[in-house]
């Protein structure tokens, strides 16, 4: 299990709206030996209601912990992943969180777009789930194992 620098193991948040992706990533995560705590949305408006805790995530402590690291898919419905990055990088309360986008997009103008929106990292889906391990594995070593993730913020 990666742990952040307090020592307490960080949470995964995948927000992708096919499910057979979230659960082959989740698998992929496994499978490269990530056992961190893993939470899916399946859309922008539902990331951003778990990251503010409100709606179906308001209310119930543990529900929606703070993820130390999103993995955003970008083509979504109701709010696709670059609104949505627009929106965590432009919140003070959110914009120290890394996101990693995860698409099968791999249009120049995309890429571009979301590093100036502010994304960590842009991996493309892998088309094969070997790749996704392998993907995944080396996911998890860079922003789990080497990066120094920012602590969790203190709260007054």
């Amino acid at each position: 299990m990666i742990q952040s620098e307090n020592k307490i193991p960080i949470t995964i948040l995948i927000c992708d709206d096919d499910e057979d992706d979230r659960l082959l990533t989740q698998q992929a995560l496994q499978n490269a030996h990530v056992s961190n705590s893993i939470r899916f949305v399946v859309d922008g408006e539902q990331l951003l209601d778990y990251l503010h805790q409100r709606g179906e995530y308001a209310g119930e402590t543990g529900k929606a912990p703070r993820p130390g690291l999103i993995l955003l898919d970008l083509n979504m419905p109701k709010m696709n992943g670059r609104e949505a990055l627009k929106i965590i990088k432009a919140d003070k309360s959110l914009r120290d969180i890394p996101i990693v986008v995860l698409s099968t997009s791999r249009l120049d103008e995309d890429i571009v777009r979301s590093y100036q929106l502010g994304v960590n990292s842009f991996i493309t889906k892998p088309v094969t789930f070997t790749g996704l391990v392998d993907a995944m594995n080396v996911l998890g070593r860079y922003w789990l194992e080497i990066v120094e993730l920012p602590p969790a913020p203190i709260t007054a």
